[in-house]
Parts: C-alpha cells; sequence; structure tokens
C-alpha cells in the first residue's frame, strides 16, 4: 500500500511562493503518474498538475499554467508543487496522488493513493 505524505503547506501573502511536496516512504513512486489537486470546502477536489510515470510530460489546469510547476526527483522520491505568485484564491488544501503507470492526462477516478492533504493559506 502507498502512502503519501504531503508538506510544504503554511499561510503566505499574495505574491509569494511555496514549494509543496508528496513523498513515500518505503515505495519508490517511479511507477506512477503524480498529480496534484486543491479542494475548497465544501467543494470537490480538483485537478491542478500532472507528471507522467516515465519521461518528463507534464500538464496543467489552465488556471495555475505558468504559475504552477510540478517536477520529480527520483533520487529524493519526491514530487514537487512549486507555486508562484500566489492569490488568495489559491487558499485550500493540497492533495498529491498517485496513479500507477497511468498514460496522458487521466481522470481523477483513474489515481490509486491520496495523501492526507497539507493546508495552504494565502493572505491579500
Amino acid at each position: 500500500q502507498l502512502q503519501l505524505v504531503e508538506s510544504g503547506g503554511g499561510l503566505v501573502q499574495a505574491g509569494d511562493s511555496l514549494r509543496l511536496s508528496c513523498t513515500s516512504s518505503g515505495h519508490s513512486l517511479s511507477s506512477y503518474a503524480m498529480g496534484w489537486f486543491r479542494q475548497y470546502p465544501g467543494k470537490e477536489r480538483v485537478f491542478l498538475a500532472r507528471i507522467a510515470w516515465r519521461g518528463t510530460d507534464t500538464y496543467y489546469e489552465d488556471s495555475v499554467k505558468g504559475r504552477f510547476t510540478i517536477s520529480r526527483d527520483s533520487a529524493k522520491n519526491t514530487v514537487y508543487l512549486q507555486m508562484n505568485n500566489l492569490k488568495p484564491e489559491d487558499t485550500a488544501k493540497y492533495y498529491c496522488a498517485a496513479d500507477y503507470h497511468g498514460l496522458g492526462l487521466a481522470p481523477i477516478f483513474d489515481y490509486d493513493y491520496w495523501g492526507q492533504g497539507t493546508q495552504v493559506t494565502v493572505s491579500s
């Protein structure tokens, strides 16, 4: 069972940057396409970014394209979400998820494992 742990959230001001991390102890993430999602209170979880399990293909939701960057450090078994120029509307709980041998841009129900999330709060 793959267990994902997110970290890096916190309280920042508008315009600041944050880097979220997602890692798994004991299991390699190299066989998984990895995604980042966020969830507003009372709303469904929405897709932000995805990185392929092999190669470097990445995919982004339009509203974060150019501000958020997903990347993978295989040596550290960690996937990152670099978030720049944060806005108050980016305030949400952020989740990483793993999709075993996932190809292309997949729907949310294709993800097999989820972390517990990390809160990001952006003040104006």
